[in-house]
């Protein structure tokens, strides 16, 4: 064990977080998971895996019975466009998650936590700096006159604010980074709440040769892609810094959805169209800015976007392939 540290991941069965707990155990740390389920698609690696809801303050205080050394806050109600634009579920994403933030706040703060990290987005960026699909404006001190697009990044402002207080008021070691779409092997892509390239995924892994996938919008909205691998490194190097943040941790290789698709239907070596419907889209444009994350710690993800998409794609069309032969 790393120095006989221990660490807390909140959200450890979700993608990034269980990711994050397989990186922690290489590492040599012990890790105890938290999650209202297990990780979907393995075994969690953690020393300990807790079932439980992040939400009820009881709860909250009996996870914090260990001295940790860092504690990392992903846990959260959110998901792809389908679910955060729709407004179906604007109640529950700013309910369930400022809630959860305020709880392990208090712990962190009791328990006088070494460090600690909050996963916030892109998705607090203004709406009026995203309508130019070929120049949207993401840089951190852009933030601000606040506008974003849904709740969920309202929800996540909001709660940047709250954890850079307890740094001022409190002396808590905080580290907030703004994650920007973050994909790779073992991400949702089917639960209705998958993101761009796992669902697209998906559709070119499911689609016949020489059908169509249909695609939210006219397609030219753009977006950039941070691979997992990159994801947990921007992470790990700034709970490493004397950095707090806010800081952006993406790639800056921006392309619109509809090329995202003919990505994916080349690597699929399939003949697909595409079809455009209506559908929630989000804003027109978005890419991280990196200037700040390389002044403040010397590195910015460069992880090439067709190549986590290879690995993605390859992955999402083994798990079509199987449930589609359990199916018989």
């Amino acid at each position: 064990m790393k120095d006989n540290k221990e660490i807390l991941v909140c959200g450890a069965g979700g993608f990034i977080g269980s990711h994050l707990v397989e990186r922690l155990k290489r590492e040599g740390f012990w890790v105890r998971g938290v999650d209202l389920k297990f990780p979907e698609f393995g075994k969690s690696v953690a020393d300990d895996f807790v079932i439980g809801d992040l939400r009820n303050q009881e709860f909250c205080q009996k996870i914090f019975n260990r001295k940790y050394s860092q504690v990392y806050q992903l846990a959260a109600d959110m998901g792809g466009a389908g679910y955060i634009f729709t407004g179906e579920n604007d109640a529950d994403v700013m309910y369930n998650s400022a809630l959860i933030n305020l709880n392990i706040l208090s712990g962190c703060k009791e328990a006088k936590v070494e460090r600690v990290f909050y996963s916030s987005s892109a998705c607090i960026y203004p709406l009026h700096n995203q309508v130019d699909s070929n120049n949207p404006l993401c840089s951190e001190e852009s933030a601000y006159p606040a506008s974003p697009d849904s709740e969920y990044g309202w929800e996540k402002l909001f709660s940047e604010r709250l954890y850079l207080s307890f740094i001022r008021n409190h002396g808590l070691p905080v580290r907030v980074a703004r994650l920007h779409n973050v994909f790779g092997p073992e991400c949702n892509y089917n639960d209705g709440k998958e993101k761009a390239p796992a669902a697209l995924c998906r559709k070119v892994a499911e689609a016949k040769d020489g059908g169509e996938i249909e695609i939210w919008g006219d397609g030219n909205q753009t977006r950039s892609f941070l691979f997992i691998d990159e994801c947990l490194e921007g992470v790990t190097r700034l709970m490493e810094s004397d950095f707090a943040g806010p800081v952006n941790i993406g790639s800056e290789e921006m392309i619109s959805i509809n090329d995202l698709a003919r990505m994916i239907i080349e690597i699929s070596g399939k003949k697909i169209s595409i079809k455009n419907i209506p559908g929630p889209t989000g804003v027109r444009g978005r890419n991280s800015d990196n200037k700040l994350i390389y002044e403040k710690l010397g590195w910015q993800p460069d992880y090439a976007l067709r190549k986590g998409i290879e690995k993605t794609y390859q992955w999402i069309l083994a798990q079509v392939k199987q449930n589609s032969a359990s199916a018989f």
